[in-house]
């Protein structure tokens, strides 16, 4: 990647954690410094990290920064950073990676002998940057998966962003993508701007103009049209949580693509890892679904656009059902048919 979207640098007690400001892409390309939990969580709650494992990733390091808020003693260290992943775990409910990450970091803690502060904080790092590793080579894994299912000259239409802006590094949809070029498939890609927050026209196009692919970026009701002209062979997006049978959490508007795929006989394809599937939900309609603040509707371009009078309806994530999907790409390989028993098949 030709760009960082989160790092650390430094030691436990002095280090530094940074992100890059995806708010301000395309226009500018700036990393900003999160020097405590309140400010990770506001990054991850106003979306300036934002991508289910790009999410869980910033909040195991949240929590180290968290955790350095204590006075000093090796007790006090150990409840700022359990306060730390609490207090994270509410910047947003629907991408199951967070708590994933959290809980890791909190198994941390009661591991360790707390009365040792800097050894807790090195072990907190540790995690952190375990838990950014491993989900580099899931990403690497899902695309090398993924790739197989796609042929040379393929279009393939993407919503939203599920590339390395979305993850530690490579993505998950877009590493499909990605590992297609690195085989020497020549694939265009249809990213849908993505309303109301145009993560598609803003962030998809940007970095995979900067890997050399490529994109066109589409207005979300012009999906249906550019199936009909047969511009897209396959349709592959990112998740945010996955329930036990299938059905997927994904950026609004997921669910009507999948829709139009199904209507146009074109595979529908998820990517993601297996921190993304919740098996403790049987099914989509126990994901909760994150309600946003209306005038990103309202003022989503910077000016009134909806009368004052006029409710807004503001959910930034909707399910598709697991019937819609013809194969889920996780970094262990392609799940299909996607049903309950050939998820835990895979996951056992």
């Amino acid at each position: 990647m030709s760009w960082t979207t989160l790092e650390w640098l430094g030691d436990a007690p002095t280090g530094v954690f940074r992100i890059l400001d995806q708010t301000l892409l395309p226009e500018q390309e700036r990393m900003i410094e999160l020097p405590t939990a309140e400010a990770v969580c506001e990054a991850i709650r106003w979306l300036r990290v934002r991508g289910a494992p790009a999410i869980g990733c910033a909040a195991a390091f949240g929590v180290v920064v968290g955790a350095r808020e204590g006075s000093g003693a090796g007790s006090d260290v150990a409840a700022s950073a359990i306060a730390a992943a609490d207090y994270l775990a509410t910047s947003r409910p629907t991408a199951v990676n967070l708590f994933w990450a959290l809980d890791r970091m909190k198994r941390v803690v009661s591991k360790h002998e707390v009365s040792d502060s800097v050894g807790l904080l090195e072990a907190l790092l540790a995690e952190a940057h375990a838990i950014r590793a491993e989900d580099d080579r899931m990403c690497h894994a899902i695309g090398r998966h993924g790739a197989e299912l796609l042929s040379d000259g393929w279009g393939v239409l993407t919503h939203c962003n599920a590339g390395g802006l979305a993850t530690s590094d490579y993505g998950t949809a877009l590493a499909v993508i990605y590992a297609a070029q690195e085989a020497g498939k020549a694939v265009r890609v249809f990213a849908d701007e993505t309303r109301p927050l145009l993560q598609g026209a803003r962030l998809t196009a940007w970095e995979l103009a900067r890997r050399g692919i490529d994109v066109t970026v589409i207005c979300d009701n012009m999906a249906a049209v550019v199936m009909r002209e047969r511009k897209v062979n396959a349709v592959v997006v990112g998740a945010d949580r996955i329930a036990a049978n299938g059905d997927t959490a994904n950026k609004i508007g997921t669910y009507g693509v999948a829709l139009l795929a199904k209507a146009h006989g074109l595979p529908f394809y998820v990517a993601a890892p297996s921190s993304t599937f919740d098996l403790s939900l049987a099914d989509g309609s126990a994901i909760p679904i994150e309600q946003r603040d209306p005038d990103e509707i309202r003022r989503g371009f910077g000016r009134l656009t909806v009368p004052a009078q006029a409710n807004v309806y503001n959910p930034a994530f909707d399910v598709t059902p697991a019937d819609l999907i013809t194969g889920l790409i996780t970094e262990r390989g392609v799940i299909a048919p996607v049903t309950t028993d050939s998820i835990r098949k895979m996951l056992a």
